[in-house]
């Protein structure tokens, strides 16, 4: 059970009596197991077995009304044995209930004049935590109803040990213990606990009202605001009634405010992130728990006072992080004017797992600050591991913002954001442009179909296979590039023309084969949900023109950015790609292997490096670190817009890949734009 609770929550049971009726509901009966109940002849052994029976699936109506003895029934009553022990299992969280007997010497006899004992031996499963107990059983022969048997000689010890009529049972769920923390692979706090102040305004002694005006001010609300909080029904004239939270950071407006006659704070916990917006999409955030969750959740335990995960990690490590709630359950026994306090079970409150990302929190912020606000999605991950380094949703959001509790007005401003903050774009897929090349130039190679060293005339700034293609042609970017066109030269330039007709080479079987191959079509091992790349809609290629698009990476091709990105290191590890890790206890797992062959795997490695020292990325060139890697800009269906990417990495130094994606580079100097700020990220993160 999963508390997050302040204080100590008890819950009181009276055995003796019972006269108060509780107001939760009682759980339905279970169905009786098809055996028979009462059957004169039986030996008391027989008796009992079928007693435990009953027992085990805690049917406690059939007990009362099947096996109790005579003398039981009326010192308890039905009240106190079916509904208090229906109370007590619900109430206690008790399931997996074992009973079992020590069987009696072979050849006992029993004599209907005497009692039959047996020793039981109880154990069930608690909110705190198992309870084993032995007591002795009791069988008596009577009659009952007009027929003769044995039955039980119940007392309340055989519900809970040490217990009599007269003492209280009790169940204190104790205050959960701190929601733990995401750190990142260096130890640094992404989603930590910190403190803040919540301030709020005691109605009786806020005597001065023109003051107002001053507080709204320094907890940055309206005057309007703090009117409807003290206009609450609850509201009494000695309640304290908060208004706001303010972070740590925020200290000297809450001491300016707790200043204020008949303003007060109190120190209260505070999930605080440091990195912000930078890793916004990868923390999420916590709040009060919504109604769905509730729903969801209610069976473990989970109250609709409770702080959980919303969004991101937050969400999805929640059992993780929120930590285990204690409970004890305790007898209370009365002599008199005495009490003694027998402890049945207890379960300590546990904190929250502290769990370790692959992610290096500075190198997310410098990607981030780098790509200062434009639209996009950025990851860097180490080609030897699969260990993702970085992970970019921009522009995102604060999500200490969310904590605190945000205004409706400041949610509808990042709603109205035309650059869709809230949006995860490294969760998405786009269209991926050139930088798919590599990875046709390397099934092709494979399969044979594509010669490196052979030059292919290409005469035209367009091109179509023949007039059954209608009006539709490729376009090349570089028409200027001398023939003859090699692979080296079709990657530096990123020749559209050249890579379609590799593509029909290849064939719309192999093609796909070859993609499949790469991840395409398949869901990314991934413990975040990414989308799956595809090769078109429906995973078939089903015209000359649509393999030709689907060569270049465009047609109906999309591509996650961390699939994307983690194709290359088929070239840095001679065909290998690793699983994309986000938890450092992980170990490395392979992913997809014998992708391409060690020499092919140099060949596109070395025309990577080609594209930025031949080709026309003249502010890449000149970096401080010899930059490789391919660029994609996509035409979009809405008229001029275009999305560009660069995959890359420092030739000397292969780690890490990064991935880019900016939208809107049209104006921007296309896919130019993000090849440099992958640069300017690689330059500043050299050793």
């Amino acid at each position: 059970m999963k508390k997050s609770v302040a204080g100590i929550a008890p819950l009181l049971f009276l055995l003796a009596g019972c006269q108060e009726q509780t107001e939760e509901p009682v759980p339905e009966e279970q169905p009786a197991p098809e055996e028979p109940v009462a059957d004169a002849g039986q030996t008391p052994e027989e008796r009992l077995a079928e007693y435990i029976t009953y027992w085990n699936e805690a049917d406690f109506t059939h007990l009362y009304e099947e096996f109790l003895s005579a003398d039981a029934k009326e010192a308890f009553g039905e009240e106190t044995f079916i509904e208090y022990q229906q109370q007590l299992v619900e109430d206690l969280g008790i399931h997996d209930i074992n009973i079992t007997y020590t069987e009696p010497p072979e050849g006992t006899e029993w004599d209907e004049n005497e009692l039959a004992d047996f020793p039981v031996q109880i154990s069930m499963e608690t909110l705190a935590g198992p309870i084993e107990f032995e007591e002795t059983l009791t069988l008596l022969y009577e009659e009952q109803n007009g027929e003769e048997n044995w039955f039980t000689d119940w007392g309340p010890s055989l519900v809970l040990p040490n217990l009599e009529t007269g003492d209280n049972v009790e169940i204190d769920i104790l205050e959960a213990a701190a929601r733990g923390e995401i750190i990142d692979r260096n130890g640094q706090p992404l989603a930590t606990n910190s403190t803040g102040y919540e301030v709020g305004i005691v109605p009786e002694k806020f005597t001065d009202p023109s003051r107002k005006s001053e507080l709204a001010e320094l907890l940055d609300v309206t005057v309007s605001y703090i009117d409807k909080q003290l206009n609450q029904s609850w509201v009494q004239p000695n309640f304290f009634v908060p208004l706001t939270t303010l972070p740590a950071a925020q200290a000297q407006q809450a001491q300016d405010a707790d200043a204020i006659p008949g303003v007060g704070l109190d120190e209260t916990a505070v999930r605080y992130y440091p990195y912000g917006e930078a890793l916004s999409h990868v923390t999420g955030y916590v709040g009060r728990i919504t109604a769905e969750q509730l729903a969801e959740m209610a069976d473990e335990g989970y109250i609709e006072s409770d702080i959980v995960g919303r969004k991101g990690l937050e969400l999805q490590l929640e059992e993780q992080l929120s930590g285990e709630a204690g409970a004890r359950i305790t007898i209370e026994k009365t002599f008199g004017a005495e009490t003694e306090t027998i402890v049945v079970a207890e379960q300590p409150a546990a904190d929250g797992e502290t769990v370790k990302l692959t992610i290096d929190a500075e190198l997310q912020k410098t990607i981030y600050d780098t790509m200062n606000g434009e639209a996009g999605a950025s990851t860097a991950i180490d080609p030897a591991t699969g260990e993702t380094l970085a992970l970019v949703s921009s522009p995102g959001f604060d999500p200490n913002e969310f904590v605190l509790g945000m205004k409706s007005s400041r949610f509808q401003e990042l709603q109205d954001n035309p650059k869709n903050p809230l949006f995860n774009r490294f969760t998405a897929r786009y269209a991926p442009g050139s930088t798919i090349k590599p990875i046709t130039a390397a099934i092709g190679l494979e399969a044979g179909t594509l010669d490196p060293a052979a030059g292919v005339e290409i005469n035209s700034k367009t091109w179509q296979r023949d007039r059954s293609w209608g009006n539709y042609e490729v376009a090349r970017v570089h028409p200027e590039v001398p023939n003859p066109i090699d692979l080296n030269k079709a990657l530096v330039y990123s020749d559209n023309i050249y890579f379609a007709q590799q593509g029909l080479a290849l064939g719309e079987e192999k093609l796909t084969e070859g993609l499949t191959s790469f991840g395409f079509g398949e869901e990314i091992p991934f413990p975040m949900n990414l989308a799956a790349s595809q090769i078109t809609n429906d995973g078939t290629i089903d015209s000359e023109i649509q393999l030709a698009d689907t060569s270049y990476g465009q047609g109906e091709m999309l591509a996650n950015i961390v699939h994307l990105t983690s194709l290359y290191e088929a070239f840095i590890n001679d065909g290998t790609i690793y699983e994309p890790m986000l938890f450092a206890e992980e170990e490395p797992e392979v992913w997809k292997e014998n992708l391409v062959s060690a020499e092919n795997a140099e060949r596109i490695r070395t025309s990577l490096r080609n594209v930025v020292e031949e080709g026309p990325l003249d502010a890449v060139k000149a970096a401080a670190v010899p930059v490789a890697g391919k660029t994609g800009t996509v035409q979009l269906q809405t008229e001029g817009q275009q999305n560009g990417f660069f995959i890359g990495y420092n030739a000397d130094q292969p780690s890490p890949i990064i991935g880019m994606m900016i939208e809107e580079v049209e104006d921007n100097d296309g896919s130019v734009y993000p090849a440099g700020l992958v640069t300017d990220v690689l330059e500043q993160t050299a050793n």
